[in-house]
């Protein structure tokens, strides 16, 4: 019967309020998943995209600065489960790094293109989660 509720929420609610649930849905799940996956490296090879000036600047390894990351980026989602305001804007600062370091690579420029437009994507959630004053 709750989800009957939900999903006649869902219908009901204006463009802006469902677009704000999707936006906030892929914004929460895509980084806890992309996170966890840096500890096992199912999707790619992660290290393989942290360019080299970087993996020399860093103590340890590549593999090891993955793991930082996916806690980093674990915690970005949480954040935008919890408070998506804020988690939004981390996520945009997030992507505007890997979008760097990708054209730094020189080998990513679609990825760096696709993330692009997540970082449009994640400012429209910002602005969704802003109250009207």
């Amino acid at each position: 019967m709750a989800t009957d509720t939900r999903l006649a929420a869902i219908r009901t609610a204006t463009p802006a309020q469902q677009a704000f649930l999707l936006l906030r849905t892929v914004f929460m799940v895509a980084p806890i998943l992309f996170g966890l996956d840096k500890f096992f490296n199912l999707m790619t090879d992660w290290p393989g995209y942290l360019a080299p000036w970087v993996d020399k600047l860093i103590p340890g390894t590549a593999q090891q600065f993955m793991y930082v990351v996916g806690v980093m980026e674990i915690v970005a989602g949480l954040l935008v489960a919890l408070r998506p305001r804020i988690g939004a804007a981390v996520v945009a600062l997030w992507l505007a790094g890997i979008i760097t370091n990708l054209l730094i690579l020189g080998n990513y420029y679609d990825v760096a293109l696709r993330d692009f437009g997540l970082l449009v994507a994640a400012l429209a959630l910002n602005r969704l989660a802003t109250p009207n004053r």
